[in-house]
């Protein structure tokens, strides 16, 4: 097993402790550890984090950095490797609680036009009976679980306040629901194997994202790959995939200044799988889940064309 000094051992207590940090604020305790900056040392804090992850690795954890896709900011968290539902969630999220989070997510994620949120009405009213895989105790006489069934609507509201304050939930700017940092460092492979249609610049999945104007055209890409993508290039601003000229939103208050993607390299992280198929995104609606931890539900899907009226 990879031995950890006093130095790694307060890095992997940090995330732990105050859960995922932006990519500033963990940089800031690496220099207060080493005395070095990750800018001008890179290999120094690759390397920290490598060991970390080695050692991590035999308890099935790994730390992982990702960009929040509302905000643009990168973040480092831990995150768990097991696929299994009671330990995404922690053993103190109730089955029911479970249930409502799988719900929340294929509703920000499959039903919506890349604007990934849902309104705060919309999740209360959510219907947990298709997350049957999650209930416990005997089916009731129409094959459904009473405790899914009977989730109360201050039950959910409870629930969706403690997602929110744990991070795997967070609140939109236009005051929606939204995916959680947590979400976002966790769910990748569940993403990539529910065919979550991709950003066409960084291969990431596209949950929060613009559409090209074009109907006929499945390229998304994020708010802040977009603006990176048509600094780089002077020329007109046209969809990389058919052309069409790009009507670039108004920038909002929230934008955020462009950085470069984190260069480092996490053990048991593989690089982002090629863009090997561009799906619409009520394709990826209508392809269902294949990860048993968050399986696919029977939600009414929005198409492109509808989400436009």
């Amino acid at each position: 097993m990879t031995e950890l000094n006093w130095k790694h051992h307060t890095l992997i207590q940090a995330l732990l402790s105050r859960g995922p940090l932006k990519r500033d604020e963990f940089h800031r305790i690496f220099n207060g550890l080493t005395g070095k900056t990750p800018g001008s040392h890179q290999q120094l804090f690759d390397d920290y984090l490598l060991k970390i992850n080695k050692a991590l690795s035999c308890a099935q954890f790994e730390l992982r950095a990702c960009r929040h896709q509302y905000d643009g900011e990168i973040y480092y968290g831990v995150i768990n490797n097991v696929s299994d539902e009671q330990s995404k969630l922690g053993t103190r999220y109730s089955h029911p609680q479970i249930a409502f989070y799988k719900a929340m997510i294929e509703a920000i994620v499959q039903n919506g036009p890349a604007d990934g949120s849902i309104s705060n009405i919309d999740a209360l009213n959510l219907r947990l009976e298709n997350q049957a895989q999650t209930g416990t105790g005997s089916l009731s006489q129409d094959g459904y679980y009473p405790a899914l069934r009977n989730f109360s609507l201050s039950q959910k509201e409870t629930t969706l306040q403690e997602l929110l304050r744990d991070q795997w939930l967070s609140h939109t700017p236009d005051g929606n629901i939204g995916l959680g940092i947590r979400s976002f460092l966790d769910l990748r492979s569940w993403f990539h194997n529910n065919e979550v249609p991709s950003c066409e610049v960084c291969n990431e999945a596209g949950v929060k994202a613009e559409l090209c104007q074009n109907e006929a055209c499945s390229v998304r890409i994020h708010p802040y790959c977009l603006k990176k993508m048509f600094s780089q290039h002077m020329g007109a601003r046209v969809c990389s995939g058919c052309g069409t000229q790009w009507q670039q939103k108004e920038p909002k208050a929230e934008a955020v200044e462009e950085v470069d993607e984190p260069t480092v390299a996490l053990q048991s992280q593989p690089p982002p799988a090629p863009n090997r198929k561009r799906l619409r995104p009520n394709d990826a609606a209508e392809s269902g889940a294949s990860q048993p931890s968050i399986p696919s539900s029977n939600h009414k899907r929005v198409t492109r064309s509808s989400s436009r009226t």
